[in-house]
């Protein structure tokens, strides 16, 4: 009675189970259930992957910033502040040594002129007044004589403003009060165009090393410069002139990073061209719209 029994109840299970697909048999006779799943293709060692190169060509530029060196002129509103503030502490601040001094002084006057003053008190003592050393001070003060603002023939130059449109803007030392930029001049296409200095990226290198790059291109190892970081503090795409303009090469993305001046300066460039500018001078070089990215970054120390 068993074996009946056991082959009713396996039979219903073997038709079960031949309905359900299997994926194939393995050789230990199991069988081997298929997951409705998609596998993507595994990409052979040897497959190559064809991406179509970019039309745009990328370029590392710096903007070398050499500091104000002497103290700005103050504005209106700056020196009425200042007297504000010199007011404010001349009336709440205590007396000063100098100051008592010239109490004492005013004192020992009031008493040599009573009556009853003992002329014994001064007897023996080289009195030197608080007032003696104030008129020492103003003598010694009238024959100093402060350093000139300006340097050398730049000095002559600035005279007058017909010879300050005339300044040699090449030269690094002038409006030592303001902020300059350098600028070169390079050939776009059949265009001559003022920019930051820029070289095109290589395989291998950072944006900052390329920045490098197109400063020690330009000056050698004639300027020292700190970079600010390792990222860049402004982008800026431009297209190419039409005469130059290709499928494969349509424009050029700038990424800028800014640079201090430590010391040095540029030979003149047989070639091109550099100048020094202000903030204010660089609308006379810069076109409008790359003025417009500079000027985003661009703080006036």
């Amino acid at each position: 009675m068993a074996a009946p029994v056991r082959r009713v109840l396996l039979c219903p299970l073997r038709r079960i189970l031949t309905q359900i697909p299997c994926s194939g048999v393995a050789s230990s006779g199991c069988r081997q259930l298929s997951v409705g799943l998609r596998v993507p293709a595994v990409q052979k060692p040897n497959d190559v992957v064809l991406e179509s190169p970019s039309p745009w060509r990328l370029l590392g530029a710096v903007f070398v910033q050499r500091l104000a060196v002497i103290s700005r002129d103050r504005s209106p509103i700056e020196k009425d502040f200042a007297e504000l503030l010199k007011q404010t502490e001349l009336e709440r601040s205590l007396l000063a040594d100098h100051e008592l001094r010239l109490l004492e002084d005013a004192e020992r006057v009031s008493r040599k002129q009573e009556e009853d003053y003992d002329s014994d008190e001064d007897s023996g003592q080289d009195i030197v007044t608080a007032q003696d050393l104030e008129d020492t001070w103003d003598q010694k003060l009238r024959q100093f004589k402060p350093a000139q603002r300006l340097t050398g023939s730049i000095q002559k130059q600035l005279l007058n403003s017909e010879a300050d449109k005339k300044a040699d803007r090449t030269c690094l030392e002038r409006c030592l009060e303001d902020s300059l930029v350098l600028l070169v001049k390079e050939k776009i296409g059949s265009e001559d165009v003022w920019l930051l200095p820029q070289v095109q990226w290589e395989n291998g290198e950072t944006l900052r090393e390329t920045a490098e790059r197109a400063l020690t291109t330009l000056t050698g190892n004639s300027i020292k410069a700190t970079f600010l970081g390792n990222a860049p503090c402004g982008v800026y795409k431009y297209k190419f002139p039409k005469d130059v303009r290709t499928e494969s090469c349509v424009g050029a993305k700038v990424f800028f990073f800014k640079a201090l001046l430590g010391s040095g300066d540029i030979a003149p460039n047989k070639k091109g061209g550099h100048v020094w500018v202000s903030k204010t001078e660089l609308q006379d070089y810069l076109k409008p719209q790359y003025l417009e990215q500079v000027g985003r970054f661009m703080v006036d120390l």
